[in-house]
Formats: structure tokens, sequence, C-alpha cells
């Protein structure tokens, strides 16, 4: 109701005004305060608004006068991930990418081979991300064997397909893709990692030149899936030279935290599993740089004939150049100007009585004055004797970098101790009859041309590789994963109880047996011989394999 009286009114309205004028300081010390959590309305006013009606002034709109809605919290921000992994993840994306676009479109054994090596290298992607966060962790602990085994699997999946498929018109793609996956255990190794990448990649063009040569004038995806490899590993030698190179790091400072601990946070986080997209190399201001542009193809025997000799030179044979003897026969008869006139007393056609002789008048004196070519016939035996005797060479035992090399012993009176380590493999090569005891854990031995050797280890990362060495006994401590035994005639593989997932390949081998680790402490060794034959049959249009029983 409307004031009475006209100074009654008056009084009011002067302090109705003081009032809202007040109200109106604080209402807008109040919005001030909280105008960040204003929303605006559709049609542009604050939520909240309170309109007075037509009897009083209108109120100046506070954002607290109405209940609101709860804001929504604002979403983590990601943490940014390391310039290691970022580089990593352009590589997936880039090189890698290439790769198995390239092999996707030749053969599906090739293309199945692809993509176990991008699976390896997301393995890898996770161990590099793992080693931000943890500290230095013990290798012989069952967290690194959690840590490593994903990779190892993928690279043993690669060497699967490449050893089941020897048969294969594409076994020289196989071959030299799984020749390149060992350069994914540089994160074990110290000292320079790149240089052994660089190693690996000589045995990869290996089996690359091949197929370069025999596609290089028939098909261009196979040229460009080789170099597209060529590339990957080029990629990856720069990119452990520019962050690794002295070996791998870990997170040592203050911030780092177990490596079990660290591994489950990775496995958790989504980061891990898909990798953002890298940013276009020209908006990226100061990202890393492009990778390097794929090798030039070889040069092949068949690119031209060889540039001709210069006139005067010998052949390989050690004849003149042909050229100058056409030179000489177009002289014409002057080609015989230089000869010695022959009397008729010194020819055996005219003198019958010099047929009967061994010699010659006059000629006496012509030979005496060049040496004598042909050897008497002691000298020509002792000189035979002397290249077909063997040299024996001293037996070496050295550490060259991460490798141990170990050759030419022949039957040493004491077996042969080396301690090593996880990143250090063993070269054992024309050993006879020695013994060779490995103490430590290793990478992976490599075994050729020894007759009768034994190899006692503790435990590997890898495999044991033997060529030619007939009579050879392996005994495991510890674990193995691999043996693979290529033209080994007789030998005999003792397993421990933690080595009964070792897998066995042998190709044309024979008389290979395997003993199992007993059950009970009072049992001995049980002995399993490995099949030798197969029988191959045809069954509803597929070949099938089986192995030949005998009985009795």
């Amino acid at each position: 109701m409307a004031p009475q009286g006209g100074q009654g009114g008056m009084y009011n309205l002067t302090t109705l005004i003081k009032r809202l004028e007040a109200a109106t300081s604080r209402l807008e010390d109040i919005a001030s305060s909280t105008a960040s959590f204003e929303q605006p309305t559709a049609n542009g006013a604050p939520s909240g608004t309170v309109h007075q009606t037509s009897s009083m002034p209108e109120l100046p709109t506070v954002s607290g006068d109405s209940p609101q809605p709860p804001s929504q919290p604002a979403a983590p921000a990601q943490a940014a991930l390391p310039a290691t992994i970022i580089d990593m993840d352009n590589m997936i994306t880039g090189d890698l990418k290439k790769f198995v676009d390239a092999g996707e479109g030749l053969d599906k054994i090739i293309a199945d081979q692809s993509q176990a090596v991008s699976r390896a290298f997301t393995a890898q992607r996770q161990f590099l991300l793992v080693s931000t966060k943890s500290k230095k962790p013990d290798m012989t602990s069952p967290d690194f064997s959690d840590l490593i085994k994903d990779l190892q699997k993928e690279m043993s999946t690669v060497n699967d397909i490449r050893e089941s498929n020897r048969a294969s018109q594409y076994k020289d793609h196989l071959a030299m893709v799984g020749e390149g996956m060992g350069a994914l255990q540089w994160v074990v190794f110290e000292g320079k990692p790149a240089d052994y990448v660089a190693e690996i990649l000589g045995g990869v063009q290996l089996f690359g030149n091949r197929v370069l040569k025999e596609y290089k004038e028939k098909d261009p995806k196979h040229v460009a899936f080789v170099q597209s490899y060529y590339s990957l590993w080029k990629s990856l030698q720069g990119y452990i030279r520019t962050h690794y190179p002295t070996g791998l790091t870990w997170n040592n400072s203050p911030t780092g935290i177990e490596l079990g601990e660290a591994l489950k946070q990775v496995q958790q986080s989504s980061s891990s599993s898909v990798p953002p997209a890298p940013a276009p190399p020209a908006a990226a201001a100061g990202g890393p740089p492009p990778p390097p542009p794929p090798p030039p193809l070889p040069k092949f025997d068949n690119d031209g004939p060889p540039a001709p000799p210069p006139p005067g030179a010998k052949s390989a044979g050690g004849a003149s150049d042909m050229g100058a003897v056409f030179d000489q026969l177009n002289r014409g008869e002057a080609v015989t100007s230089g000869l010695r006139k022959v009397d008729k007393s010194q020819m055996t056609h005219k003198n019958p009585s010099l047929r009967a002789g061994s010699e010659v008048p006059g000629l006496e004196r012509s030979r005496s004055r060049g040496p004598e070519t042909k050897p008497k016939p002691a000298s020509m035996k002792a000189a035979s004797a002397a290249a077909a005797a063997p040299v024996k060479k001293e037996g070496r035992k050295e550490l060259d970098g991460n490798k141990w090399i170990i050759e030419n012993f022949d039957g040493p009176s004491e077996p042969i101790e080396i301690e090593v380590s996880l990143t250090q493999s063993v070269l054992i090569t024309k050993c006879n009859k020695t013994t060779i005891r490995l103490i430590g854990k290793a990478n992976a031995v490599s075994i050729d041309n020894s007759a009768r050797c034994n190899l006692i280890i503790d435990s590997l990362v890898s495999s044991v590789d033997v060529i030619k060495a007939p009579n050879f006994a392996l005994q495991v401590l510890g674990t193995l994963p691999t043996i693979m035994l290529d033209q080994v005639d007789g030998a005999a593989v003792y397993l421990s109880k933690d080595s009964l997932n070792t897998e066995v390949f042998t190709s044309k081998c024979s008389s290979v047996n395997v003993n199992l680790p007993p059950l009970r402490e009072e049992d001995d060794y049980k002995e399993v011989p490995l099949p030798e034959q197969i029988r191959t049959v045809v069954r509803d249009g597929q070949l099938v394999s089986e192995i030949v029983e005998h009985a009795g």
C-alpha cells in the first residue's frame, strides 16, 4: 500500500532510496566476486535474474538470487609426454606406418609379419614410457620380465613366421624382416646402442638387396617395401643417437618410482595404447626433424660391363692384353722381323741325328738366358706339402664391445669360464672338444663349426643358435626361451625345471635328444628323442605332415 501524506511519503521514499543504494553497492561487491560463476541464458541475461513488479523499482540482477545447477568440473589436463615418447610416436605414425602399408599389398604372410613388427614397436614404446617414470630396476626381477615380455613375444612372432615359411617364394622378404628385429634389443645394451643397430642393419641389407636385385625391373612395390624397411631402421638409429647415445636412461631423480608401479600406471593409461597423432612438420615449430630420406638403390653386378683395362695391362690370368696381340698381327710381314734365323745344321727335320739327342746345338746358350721355370720334382713335393699343412691358430677369448668371441680352441685341459651380463652376446666358432661355462645371464649365444662342444649356461634372454656342430651338448641351469639347431648330427640338451617352456627348432638334424628334469629327486632325467622323419600326405586337397613313429 502507498504511504499516506506528503511528508511521510517523502520520508519513506528517501529512506527507500538510501536502502536501495546500500543494497546496490553490496550486491555489486558480491557480483564482482561471483562473476566467474554466472552462466548466460538463451536471451543473454544471467540465470537467476529477478524482475520487480511495476510498483517497485527494478533491482539489480544477482547471480546468487536464485538456485543454479552446479557447474561441471573441468577435465583434468593430460600430462605432457616426454620428448622421447613424442619422437617415438612420430616414428610409429611415420616410417613404421609406411612399412606396414607397403607390406599390405604384397602377400598375406608379409602383411602378418609387418603387423607383428608394428606391435613390437608399440611394446617398445611402452618400455620407453615406463623408463621415464621408473627408477633403474634389477634386470633379473620379475617386474622387468613383465616389462619386456610383450616385446619378446612379438619378436618371436616375427621369427616364427620366417622359420615356418622357408619354402615360400618370399623367403628373402621374411628373412630381411626377421634379421632386423634383433635391433629392438638395444634397450638392454650399454655403450653405444646406435652402433649395434647399424650392425643389425648390415644383416638386413644382405637379404634386402636380394629382393631389390630380383624385383628391380619387375615390381616397384617390392622395392618400396625394402626401402621403407631400410628407412625405418635408419630412423631408429637416428632416434637413439639423439635421445640415448650412451644407452637407455631411467628416472633416477626423486620423482622416480618403482618399476612395478610405473608399469601399472602406464598400462592403465590410455596414452600407452593409443599414441597421439603428431603435429604436421610445418605447424610444429621446434618439433623433431623429419625422418631421413630412403637410401639409394644398391649397385648390382648386372649394372653394366666393367671398364676396359688400359693398353698393356695384364688380365687376371697374367696374359698380355689381346689388343696388343692383334696390333702385332696387323703389322704384316714385319711381325717376323724379330725372329732369329735358324741354321740348317740346327734343323731336326734335315738332320735325323739331332732327333736322337735331347739338346740342339746352339740352343744351349739361348736357354740359359732365362731362369728355369720348371721346378725339380723334390722342390715341387716340398712346396705342395707346405701348402697342404694346416696352420694352427692360437685360441682366442676376448670381449669385443658387447660380444664375447671364443674361437680356435682344440681340446683345452680346463673348461673355459666367462662371466657374462645381460647386454652381452657370445660367439663360439672353430672350437673342438671344448667345454664352455657361462656364468650369469647373457643375451644370446651362437655356435658354428665346433665339434664335440659342451655348453653350460645359467640363463639367456634370447636363444642358443647352433650351426654345423656335431655331437653338441647343452645344459641349461636357469631359463632359455629358444634353441635353434641347424645341420647338427648328434645333440644332447638338458633342461632345468625353469626351462620347460623352451622351444626347440631343428633343421637338417639327426640324433637330437632332449633330457627333461626329474619330477622327484630320486628320479633321473627323462630322455626324449626329437622326430627325424616326417610323412606328408594329401587330405581334402591340403598337404598334411605327420611324424613317423616306429614301434618296437
